[in-house]
């Protein structure tokens, strides 16, 4: 049986994080969907409203999709920078 080395140790673990910061998109996902709801919910009650409802849900969908978009940018750093193995590195010598 082969033993595993830190660097491919910790590879996996990046590996296995970028997915899990990639879960940050589903929930930009949902907020969104619920929010567009809403507001289809509350222009359909008073019309009048409508560039209100409009710009405070436009507003609120960026807001969400800051998550979505963060959660991206910390996958790909852990895939393609590999912050972990420089530090690695630097303590084995």
């Amino acid at each position: 049986m082969e033993s595993i080395d830190g660097r491919a140790l910790i590879l996996a673990c990046s590996a296995i994080g970028a997915g899990l910061a990639m879960i940050a998109g589903i929930g930009a996902g949902i907020g969104q969907g619920y929010a567009a709801g809403k507001a289809a919910e509350a222009v359909g009650r008073q019309p009048g409203a409508k560039s209100d409802v409009q710009s405070t849900m436009i507003v609120g969908a960026a807001i969400a999709e800051t998550t979505g978009i963060y959660g991206f940018v910390i996958a790909l750093m852990l895939l393609f920078m590999n912050p972990l193995i420089n530090t690695y590195m630097n303590l084995i010598g």
